[in-house]
């Protein structure tokens, strides 16, 4: 019988992310902006019964973090904030219009780094995103903190505004690591800030770690993750480091031989998995691990999760809007992305909400969602009728034969359920079942490795 690490070696391929469905690169019927907003207004009575969840991308960072994949812009003249927060107070504009008053019930602030902008312009941004609006009863706010460029008083200020949760990125504490990466950070920066966010009532603080990064052994791994350990946050999440230099050019700074190999990075996976196990976090889906008594956790267990572009959530509000430039909106019914250059989403927002390019989805697309939203989320989907969408997908389908001759997933009383073996590989679950990805990967590479 073939061991886990075997298991994973071979279902190593590129696999879809699912953030959304479809996934971005098959994005094909492009929406106009008249379109997105005629889809906002018919669904109006939702989006005020619901409430919205909002995403805003603060793009700038004063240093290039080099395994970095996000949209970013860098630059050490600080003068870029208040246009740019000008820009996005004016997009936000023209959803006002549309909405009239509305229930924000969850704010993410992410990047970039969010915490380049001042203390004082964030309070500027998020109280204009309040201004005439009603915050709900069970609001969330978040952002994303790089430890080495966030004050005590970006905390202070974010919590006055009811945000409850940060998330710091640490990715590796490893010196060697760190240099390679061009993002150096102290132990004792973390450490503080933790301790601040919980000195102030933050419910929840995330640790983002990274593993496949250059340089990185098990030995220096692991001693990143007992110090984790150690500061005890609610949630970590632990990402596969996407090499892709011809995309993003950054990540020439070092060489494949740099990196460890495949199967070196499965290990520091399953070292990283075990320890986060052994220490009383539960896995949450894909890459996420929780304490028992986090609401991650609790909303898996419950199965009141939700999946968006924001990552794992317990807030479920069908339209996200996302502000700011290259953010993605999702109604339910269709996904639009802003302008991915900072110029142009500055110069198109003064006439009309800045969007690039988007995708309506299909009746047969929701059906796929919702049943790979209950696999991601919660490790299984029920299958409806004889007419279910998944009975055709897994039909005829080598990929998901492979995936049930390999224990991956079983099929009982009308559930598909990922086995234990299968949560570790819940993408690829989901990518066996998912032919029209399987077709567009085939024609051309769109996806990263599931590890």
């Amino acid at each position: 019988m073939s061991s886990i690490f075997d298991i994973l070696l071979k279902y190593n391929i590129s696999v879809p992310r699912y953030t959304s469905y479809p996934p971005v690169p098959m994005w094909h019927s492009m929406p106009s902006v008249e379109d997105w907003i005629n889809n906002l207004k018919q669904n109006f009575e939702k989006i005020q019964q619901q409430g919205i969840s909002i995403y805003i991308h603060l793009p700038f960072c004063e240093q290039l973090c080099t395994y970095c994949g996000c949209n970013k812009r860098i630059t050490k003249n600080h003068q870029v904030e208040d246009p740019y927060i000008d820009s996005v107070l004016k997009e936000w504009k023209f959803y006002q219009d549309i909405f009239g008053k509305i229930n924000i019930r969850e704010i993410h602030l992410g990047g970039g780094t969010p915490t380049f902008f001042s203390p004082k312009n964030l309070e500027q941004l998020i109280s204009g995103l309040f201004k005439d609006n009603t915050v709900a009863n069970d609001f969330q706010g978040s952002v994303e903190i790089h430890p080495h460029f966030s004050k005590l008083e970006h905390l202070d200020v974010l919590r006055a505004l009811y945000f409850d949760r940060i998330s710091i990125g640490v990715q590796d504490f490893d010196k060697k690591v760190q240099i390679a990466i061009n993002r150096t950070q102290e132990y004792s920066e973390v450490k503080r800030l933790t301790e601040y966010a919980r000195k102030l009532g933050y419910k929840s603080v995330n640790y983002d770690l990274v593993y496949g990064l250059p340089f990185q052994s098990r030995e220096g791994l692991s001693d990143t993750i007992q110090k984790v350990i150690e500061l005890k946050p609610d949630r970590i999440a632990f990402y596969s480091y996407a090499h892709v230099p011809w995309i993003k050019a950054s990540q020439r700074k070092f060489t494949e031989k740099d990196l460890p190999t495949t199967e070196e990075k499965i290990q520091l996976y399953l070292m990283g998995r075990e320890m986060f196990m052994n220490n009383g976090y539960e896995d949450v889906g894909m890459d996420h691990f929780a304490l028992p008594e986090d609401e991650l956790f609790m909303a898996r267990r419950n199965k009141t999760l939700h999946r968006n572009f924001m990552g794992y959530t317990v807030q479920h509000t069908d339209t996200l809007i996302a502000l700011g430039v290259s953010s993605i909106s999702d109604s339910g019914d269709m996904y639009v992305q802003n302008s991915k250059e900072v110029e142009e989403y500055q110069t198109l927002v003064q006439k009309q909400i800045p969007v690039l390019k988007g995708h309506k989805v299909s009746d047969d697309e929701k059906k796929m969602r919702k049943h790979l939203l209950n696999l991601l989320c919660y490790f299984e989907t029920t299958l409806e009728d004889e007419q279910d969408i998944l009975v055709s997908m897994m039909k005829d389908n080598p990929m998901w034969d492979d995936v049930v001759k390999n224990n991956l997933a079983v099929i009982e009383n009308n559930k598909i359920k990922a086995t234990d073996l299968g949560k570790l590989l819940i993408r690829n679950v989901c990518y066996a079942l998912d032919k029209p990805s399987q077709k567009a990967h085939s024609e051309k590479p769109l996806f990263s490795k599931a590890i």
